[in-house]
């Protein structure tokens, strides 16, 4: 039997984990975490943060999509020592209202249950997230407000300003950034704190996800959820030119890898994960490919003696000196066997609770790996450790 409480015990340190103050691996200039998209299974994350809290592992740089957007600026914009209580309540809060009070064992009263959680988001939205139009869209005149959307997200910016200190974000302790689309234009960009001031518009942006959530206006223009280009903002990191040794987790809720769906059900789930899972392997091969064409322009530039080379020739060569080293952990959470395709907006307590012990256990026994966590030798500029396949590249 399950039963359908918001006390989640998971969450409190567990008093066998020996914390470590501030440990990272040697030559690591930056712990890095990059959070996809992915709804209600964003507390997936909020484990993982709670395990990095542990070993004193805070992040130098958090950088996210939708639901990850609103978890990057909750760490960002709070001090290390508040931040996994503020994501408790933001956790609590959105997962608040009861659905049964108990479920029998077995995955067929699971996936009942779960529907059943679905079906009241759908209709009635989460506290303190979204709620519903007063007027649904379909029967609202062009231009109104309610026209373009289904919900009002009045909530989560009220949320936001709650429990994020804007003003901590945009002192710039933490590096942050958040990814989203122009509506217009269609270009994807990334909102960073490194270039502007941020405010709870541009998180809501970033998780504005047509046609549910409404679009948000910052400045002139409109912008909806990075996902619809991109779920992973990985890419903006690697394009950074800092030259930082990093260590990074790219924490996704959606796996590219599954099993040949046998019912329309799977069949939906299995078209969601597809659409919203991350590119890494992509990324990280170009990356590479780019990494290796620098070297070898690196190594021709030396064998030119200095006085034949011009000012931006020894430049390019001084500035290829140095390049960083990388290590990516791609932790992706593992779907149960009882979630569908509404698992990304099914936002009942006992399955947050299950998603955030889901990734407070892969990330302590991934901080158990310290292979892993080591920086690629120099000059190898990137390795990518698939935590859930047991395999590096």
């Amino acid at each position: 039997m399950v039963e359908e409480n918001t006390q989640m015990d998971a969450r409190t340190p567990d008093s066998d984990v020996t914390a470590e103050t501030s440990w990272r691996p040697d030559r690591c200039d930056r712990v890095a975490l990059v959070l996809q998209g992915g709804g209600a299974l964003g507390a997936y994350q909020a484990g993982v943060y709670q395990a990095l809290h542990e070993q004193g592992m805070e992040p130098d740089w958090v950088c996210g999509v939708s639901i990850g957007a609103i978890n990057s600026a909750i760490i960002a914009g709070n001090p290390p020592e508040d931040r996994l209580e503020k994501l408790q309540i933001f956790w609590d809060r959105i997962t608040a209202r009861k659905v049964w009070h108990y479920t029998p064992d077995g995955d067929v009263y699971r996936k009942a249950r779960n529907l059943a959680s679905s079906f009241m988001t759908t209709t009635l939205g989460q506290p303190g997230f979204f709620k519903p139009h007063e007027m649904n869209p379909w029967f609202s005149p062009a231009g109104a407000k309610t026209a373009t959307s289904y919900y009002d997200t009045s909530p989560l910016r009220d949320t936001l300003l709650e429990l994020v200190d804007f003003d901590l974000i945009n002192s710039r302790k933490t590096h942050f950034a958040v990814g989203a689309v122009n509506v217009i234009t269609g270009n994807f960009l990334y909102f960073d704190n490194k270039k502007e001031v941020i405010a709870p518009e541009h998180v809501m942006a970033s998780g504005a996800l047509p046609p549910a959530l409404p679009m948000v206006k910052i400045g002139t223009d409109h912008f909806w959820d990075g996902g619809i280009v991109s779920n992973t903002p990985l890419q903006h990191l690697l394009d950074q030119e800092d030259r930082m040794n990093s260590l990074v987790f790219q924490v996704d809720l959606f796996s590219a890898r599954g099993v040949l769906p046998r019912d329309i059900q799977e069949v939906l789930a299995r078209h969601k994960d597809i659409v919203y899972s991350s590119r890494t392997r992509h990324n990280t091969d170009i990356y590479r490919r780019m990494n290796n064409l620098k070297s070898e322009l690196y190594k021709v530039l030396q064998r030119i003696p200095d006085d034949q080379l011009s000012d931006e020739e020894r430049a390019r060569r001084d500035s290829l000196s140095d390049l960083p080293e990388i290590t990516i952990l791609q932790m992706i959470y593992q779907q149960k066997a009882y979630e569908g395709d509404s698992k990304d907006h099914e936002f009942s307590a006992t399955s947050m609770r299950e998603h955030w012990q889901s990734g407070l256990d892969d990330t302590r026994r991934t901080l158990t790996r310290r292979d892993w966590l080591a920086l690629p030798e120099q000059g190898k500029g990137i390795v990518v450790h698939d935590v859930h396949r047991e395999s590096s590249s």
